[in-house]
């Protein structure tokens, strides 16, 4: 009697413990039989809405975004504000369609194309008529911070900080014509990947904007001939 006792326990207490792991790994292991959620930035823009406002805005040489190892991966990513703001995770159901640089460079060629002609790094480089009548700016981005911020486990936001820097490439060579960080934080409807994703669009939407508008203000400088 007392080994079959002995086995049900030992049965009983193997058994507790399973679910006790099942139940701690519930939020980092996949279920069987479920895909990741793949999220982007929506559609954009359904239509080009006449504008001669910008019209006069010269050529823009954009750069592809780069981004830190942490951030150049397809990884939804959130931290926890309450507990180690210094770590940062990933949902395990939760995918972008591609790294957050490139969803920002596909998001930012198409917004700004709508009012200037946004061209690749050396499409005209060989054109020297062309620099020699118009100097070109280029900008470059550097991804910094692109994640989901938990200040309580209900409260979250989507946070986004980057850093521009505008060149001006002329036949006298390249110049740095300006500097800008921008850091912007958009509420998350829902405390969960769905509502992240939310928040990182609408923060990327709001970044571009303001991008546009910076970019708008720099004219190009005229080397002494």
């Amino acid at each position: 009697m007392k080994s079959i006792a002995t086995y049900a326990y030992k049965t009983w207490a193997r058994g507790l413990f399973l679910i006790y792991f099942l139940a701690l790994g519930g939020c980092t292991l996949p279920r069987t039989g479920s895909a990741p959620e793949v999220y982007d930035f929506g559609p954009g823009a359904l239509q080009t809405e006449p504008d001669s406002h910008n019209d006069h805005l010269p050529p823009l040489e954009l750069s592809t975004p780069q981004a830190s190892a942490a951030l150049n991966s397809i990884a939804v990513q959130y931290r926890l504000a309450y507990t180690d703001a210094q770590q940062l995770k990933p949902y395990t159901l939760a995918r972008w369609s591609m790294p957050p640089a490139q969803l920002l460079d596909q998001r930012l060629r198409a917004q700004l194309g709508l009012h200037r002609a946004v061209i690749a790094p050396g499409e005209i480089i060989g054109a020297a008529s062309a620099l020699k009548a118009e100097p070109l700016l280029n900008l470059r981005l550097e991804l910094e911070e692109f994640s989901q911020l938990f200040e309580t486990p209900v409260k979250s936001s989507g946070l986004l900080r980057l850093r521009a820097t505008v060149t001006q490439r002329s036949s006298a060579g390249d110049a740095l014509l300006a500097q800008r960080s921008f850091i912007v934080q958009q509420p998350a409807p829902t405390p969960d990947a769905s509502g992240g994703v939310h928040a990182l669009s609408a923060a990327t939407d709001q970044a571009i904007a303001e991008i546009e508008v910076w970019l708008a203000q720099l004219a190009p400088h005229h080397p002494a001939q």
